[in-house]
């Protein structure tokens, strides 16, 4: 679950005072790329090469799997060389759609991992996450921490499709 964060101290202070570990912060920068042959924007995919730290992931989203969440498989592997990774995607006709920044505190509450992202371009946001194969398991705990911390509101859009909605190219890759 994701939501708009407009008071992120008292959200913060909150998900203190419930026991939540704070297990640092760090910057992420995410290239999204396009698809040679099919529109991530009809399909609801996503690929994305991840840069935090020293560390470089690249991700393959599937499509949301219900109505109510960002709920969606995913596959990650670290790749030894960000540059290598990009050439090997435009070698293979995957084009960059954007580049997005941002800033992660992530803390562990409840076994709800809860991310406080400020991207760069839409603001302040809180993320909730359950590593899960129960989904509605998942979904009930989120929703019930989202209470007990004081959140409300649900943002299924993707950063991703954010900027490029505020963008104004209406399309959604």
């Amino acid at each position: 679950m994701k939501a708009p964060l407009p008071d992120v101290d008292r959200v913060k202070n909150r998900v203190s005072e419930l026991g939540g570990r704070d297990f640092g912060c760090s910057v992420q920068v995410d290239e999204y790329y396009a698809h040679p042959s099919r529109d991530f924007a009809t399909t609801d995919e996503a690929l994305r090469l991840r840069t935090e730290n020293d560390l470089t992931v690249i991700t393959y989203k599937g499509p949301k799997i219900d109505q109510e969440t960002k709920t969606r498989e995913e596959f990650e592997v670290s790749v030894a060389n960000h540059a290598t990774m990009a050439s090997i995607l435009d070698r293979l006709g995957f084009k960059p759609v954007i580049k997005i920044s941002k800033r992660r505190q992530v803390y562990g509450l409840k076994g709800i991992t809860v991310c406080f992202d400020s991207v760069k371009g839409l603001g302040d946001f809180i993320e909730l996450e359950v590593d899960s194969d129960d989904v509605e398991a998942g979904k009930r705990a989120i929703f019930a921490l989202m209470q007990e911390i004081g959140i409300s509101g649900n943002e299924r859009h993707s950063y991703l499709e954010l900027l490029m909605e505020k963008a104004g190219s209406g399309t959604k890759k």
